[in-house]
């Protein structure tokens, strides 16, 4: 049984559904960002940086090679590389959090998952590097336990207190 304090966050199937077929709200910018990082990541963004390169290099001899042609591509490049920065930065950390909810909502519906890991990305480094270093002692003694196909039983658990921390232990 859940505790009190973590019951009332859990939405039945059909309260969660509704609240996500509910029309996405964007900012202008999130709109923006969304369309030209799907558009730069494409073969039409592409495209149209090699064909800018190309106009760039054919126009060379008519303005003699000079300082000001050099400075245009230069400066253009410098521009567009500083813009997308935050637009990339801006896509990323809008999928990154879809992934981490995905990965919660995967973490809390399975039975045998440990709840302790959702939002496990807010941990220090330090954290993290302890349960890098549980897990693979999880996984070598899977891999040594491998010909006695234990690890495979629902049941088998290397660690006894590894279910303390699941969704409906009670202590």
């Amino acid at each position: 049984m859940l505790s009190a304090p973590t019951e009332h966050l859990l939405h039945t199937k059909s309260d969660v559904a509704a609240d996500l077929t509910l029309s996405p709200k964007r900012d202008p910018f999130g709109k923006v960002a969304s369309w030209t990082t799907r558009f730069t990541g494409g073969r039409w963004g592409f495209l149209l940086a090699f064909a800018s390169v190309l106009v760039w290099a054919c126009l060379g001899p008519v303005f003699n090679f000079s300082d000001n042609w050099q400075l245009v591509i230069n400066t253009s490049t410098t521009i567009v590389t500083f813009l997308m920065v935050f637009l990339i930065q801006n896509a990323q950390n809008r999928e990154s959090k879809a992934l981490h909810l995905k990965l919660d909502e995967l973490i809390l519906s399975t039975r045998r998952a440990r709840n302790e890991l959702i939002d496990v990305e807010n941990l220090t480094d330090e954290q993290l590097d302890r349960l890098r270093v549980r897990y693979r002692q999880i996984s070598e003694d899977c891999h040594a336990n491998r010909d006695k196909e234990e690890f495979l039983h629902p049941d088998f658990d290397e660690h006894p207190s590894a279910h303390s921390h699941r969704r409906g232990h009670v202590h």
